[in-house]
């Protein structure tokens, strides 16, 4: 062993002997413990110790079920109990002490009427765990329910009908209504009418009435639902001039991308302004359905 460890860690003699004095004295302690548990006599439990010690707890346990039961009904049993006709439903903790109910079982009861519960029949006091059997037996007699036996007559009702108006169809002018108006259209909830209201004022206004189908959720069954209850004022669409416009007036537009915008600047810088729609149809990017939608908006 010593050669193989001058071979590759160049160990002294003084050394090796080192670390073969520490290996020795950690096998030892490793061992130790195990010589003296192979030496130490194992303790067994005597079976009558256990035996005794299960009794015990036993009796401890019934013990402590008696008390508990002797304190709890210590309260009524200390006083004779007097039976009497009774309602379940209006007696109060102190009768129901009085019939021979501990104070905890009196409030139980009690509490469970405080919670909406109800007494229909004299058999129903079975549902509450605190009446034992021999309890319910011996309370049974005296149980007298107010309108037990009441049958409710059938009332004839009558209806009363009423007449409703209907109200005319109302038509919005939508380029000029605001959010109240556009509640009036059958259809339309305020969700809707912000939504209308917001386009309209990026657009400028509406030119067709198509151009709600672009406005976020009214899709074609909603459209189809209004488009006879609105009406369309072009004059009040609000244009832009294309000579003078910059990118911050034109962006607004949802029909313009940016590409396009910028086109349309550097076209009118190089050529001059735009004289008719026709100037605008040499901007090569603009397509015929882009020009459709924008030259209601824009002024020369």
């Amino acid at each position: 062993m010593r050669i193989w460890l001058n071979k590759y860690f160049d160990f002294s003699k003084g050394e090796f002997n080192g670390l073969l004095l520490l290996i020795i004295i950690i096998v030892l302690l490793k061992a130790t413990p195990l010589l003296i548990s192979s030496y130490k006599p194992v303790l067994k439990d005597d079976p009558s110790t256990l035996a005794s010690i299960q009794k015990i707890s036993i009796s401890d346990e019934e013990k402590f079920q008696y008390n508990r039961d002797r304190i709890e009904n210590y309260s009524y049993k200390k006083a004779p109990s007097k039976l009497f006709k009774f309602d379940p439903n209006t007696i109060d903790a102190a009768g129901w002490e009085s019939l021979g109910l501990s104070p905890k079982q009196a409030q139980s009861i009690v509490n469970y009427r405080n919670r909406g519960g109800k007494f229909y029949k004299a058999e129903d006091l079975k549902r509450m765990y605190t009446i034992s059997p021999e309890m319910y037996n011996k309370l049974l007699p005296y149980v007298e329910i107010e309108n037990q036996n009441e049958t409710f007559a059938k009332k004839d009702f009558q209806y009363e009908k009423k007449e409703y108006v209907k109200r005319a169809p109302v038509v919005v002018e939508i380029n000029q209504a605001d959010s109240a108006s556009l509640d009036q259209i059958k259809g339309i909830e305020p969700a809707f009418a912000t939504r209308i209201l917001k386009y309209r004022e990026r657009l400028g206004g509406f030119y067709k009435k198509e151009q709600l189908k672009e406005v976020y959720g009214l899709d074609s069954i909603k459209y189809n639902e209004i488009k006879d209850q609105i009406a369309i004022n072009p004059s009040a669409i609000r244009t832009i001039n294309i000579n003078t416009a910059d990118f911050n007036a034109l962006k607004a537009s949802p029909y313009l991308s940016f590409k396009q915008i910028n086109a349309i600047i550097q076209y009118r810088k190089q050529h001059g302004n735009y004289n008719s729609i026709n100037d605008l149809k040499k901007v090569a990017i603009l397509t015929p359905q882009v020009l459709d939608k924008i030259i209601p908006y824009l002024s020369f």
